[in-house]
């Protein structure tokens, strides 16, 4: 491994508290390229980094977490895999890999380092391979009907203090969706695989509709340099495979208490065992290697420069900070200089501290210059200060309550439950991030060249109220509502006016009070 030196401090604050990037510093390291085994992918979120296409069941897409709407005392953690899958892609259909383990991860600390980590781990039934080429041999109504003839079940595992416990034993997961005429109610089917756990959780593991909604087409230089070409939802009607967990607080929280320390990071990753990766690295004690790491989205894909993208997916967020090729990336990042010179808008002034607040070390007063307290690991009151690093991971304060109307731009639009404070399905990821990398964050205004973001404000079909809350399986790429009614919800989107658009400065500071956290907002001056 290549040695990498300290970033240089860029003004009077500590490294610590500069280490900067859009979308979570993603900070890798000062490797070259890792060389994986044949078949094995170092890549997560929708086909980011150079290797994603080799292995998309390790291939992690997207993570949520945020407050329940419906059981305000637990927290949903949501963590997608396997991107763009065809609603019609038989006659194999999408399953888990049984040679893999899908983790989601918790530091409530603030170390980088996971404190509590869920563990998911799936196996294979084929109840006919000899005789039978097709995924089920007749109508399936129940999750463990005997015309299901490909299945899989998993063991959900807790590990914490070094000590791994099982929570679940060979749950079912529920089947890809085939169609109509082999599963004529799916939503029942469905909901015959959400697990009650012990200690008053819940679990799902199986396919759903993709939550993530955006125009990728971004990716052909900034929509071709022409704005009116946006608005085309390219994840409309795929799915993904998703595992879900609704936990009571206190068992993601500090010494188990939410109310004096509210904030945790989370992050999914993807071990595959006995993957031979070259580069100096020895395997880990136990034969497993993660090749797959996300936590705020959009990180890997515009952040972290090609030859750092399939590295950064292998190593912790303890590590981040330690990395000096992709900080001064940070510091400097590429995609407002692209925005600049593709559409004339200027790049804000560099170092850019804000987006360290926004994705690194979380948002607090003490922390940058977004002067409020939101989410960062410095709010729980347990917290070692000393033992507090910059680290890549979606940070949630639990103890700010489930907005009555969301907003689709989250923090950026006065709602504190969304993004960045967790992350909804409903959170317009790309227009805030677009947004924040434009330095909405600091001037309480939308850039208003790009106030529109890309025109895909909401998901093609609605999510569930209920647990696990993501949309049914689409049957056709073309995606549509009609395919999803068992998955209604309420989804407010509110559009903003570009001159008056509440910043993350702007919205005061997160006090600890009797019973939880209550927020004092008050707008930017700027915000007009």
């Amino acid at each position: 491994m290549l040695k990498t030196t300290s970033p240089r401090p860029r003004s009077r604050r500590t490294l610590d508290q500069s280490l900067v990037v859009l979308g979570a510093g993603a900070l890798a390291t000062g490797l070259a390229v890792l060389t994986l085994a044949p078949g094995i992918s170092a890549a997560s979120s929708h086909r980011e980094a150079p290797m994603t296409a080799g292995d998309p069941r390790a291939d992690s897409t997207d993570v949520y977490a945020f407050t329940s709407p419906d059981r305000s005392d637990t927290v949903t953690l949501v963590a997608n895999w396997i991107p763009f899958e065809e609603p019609n892609g038989g006659p194999n259909f999408y399953a888990f890999a049984d040679d893999a383990r899908y983790n989601v991860k918790i530091d409530n600390t603030g170390d980088g380092v996971a404190d509590v980590t869920y563990t998911w781990r799936f196996r294979n039934e084929v109840r006919d391979a000899e005789n039978q080429f097709l995924y089920n041999t007749g109508p399936v109504r129940r999750i463990d009907d005997p015309n299901l003839n490909f299945r899989q079940t998993y063991d959900l595992t807790v590990t914490e203090g070094g000590s791994t416990r099982t929570l679940l034993r060979n749950a079912p997961v529920a089947p890809s969706r085939v169609g109509k005429a082999s599963m004529p109610n799916y939503g029942a089917l469905r909901a015959q695989a959400v697990r009650q756990v012990p200690g008053g959780a819940k679990a799902f593991a199986g396919q759903a509709e993709d939550p993530f909604f955006a125009d990728l087409r971004v990716f052909d230089l900034l929509y071709g340099g022409d704005l009116s070409e946006r608005g085309q939802d390219t994840l409309a009607g795929y799915n993904v495979n998703s595992v879900a967990l609704q936990v009571p607080k206190k068992f993601l929280a500090l010494r188990g208490d939410a109310a004096r320390n509210p904030v945790v990071g989370v992050w999914s990753t993807t071990d595959r065992e006995g993957a031979d990766v070259m580069g100096g690295r020895s395997k880990s004690r136990d034969g497993w290697r993660q090749v797959s790491r996300l936590g705020n989205p959009l990180v890997n894909e515009v952040v972290v420069p090609l030859k750092y993208k399939d590295a950064f997916n292998s190593i912790s967020p303890d590590q981040d900070r330690t990395v000096q090729p992709v900080v001064d990336k940070v510091y400097d990042p590429i995609l407002p200089k692209l925005i600049q010179k593709v559409y004339g808008i200027p790049a804000p002034k560099t170092p850019r501290n804000d987006l360290a607040e926004i994705y690194l070390t979380g948002i607090c007063k003490a922390c940058g210059p977004i002067k409020a307290d939101l989410n960062a690991h410095r709010l729980n009151k347990d917290a070692d200060p000393a033992q507090i690093f910059p680290a890549e991971e979606l940070r949630l304060n639990m103890g700010v309550a489930p907005a009555k109307k969301p907003q689709r731009l989250g923090v950026l639009a006065g709602d504190l439950a969304g993004f960045p404070n967790g992350r909804r399905l409903a959170d317009d990821a790309i227009d805030i991030s677009l947004q924040a990398v434009e330095g909405a964050a600091q001037t309480g205004k939308l850039v208003p060249a790009l106030a529109a973001g890309d025109k895909v404000d909401t998901n093609d079909v609605r999510f569930g109220k209920t647990f696990p809350y993501l949309a049914l399986p689409s049957t056709s790429k073309s995606g549509g509502r009609s395919d999803n009614r068992a998955a209604d919800a309420d989804q407010a989107s509110t559009a903003l006016d570009p001159t008056n658009a509440v910043a993350i400065g702007g919205v005061g500071a997160l006090l600890l009070g009797t019973g939880g956290f209550r927020l004092w907002r008050r707008r930017n001056t700027d915000a007009g």
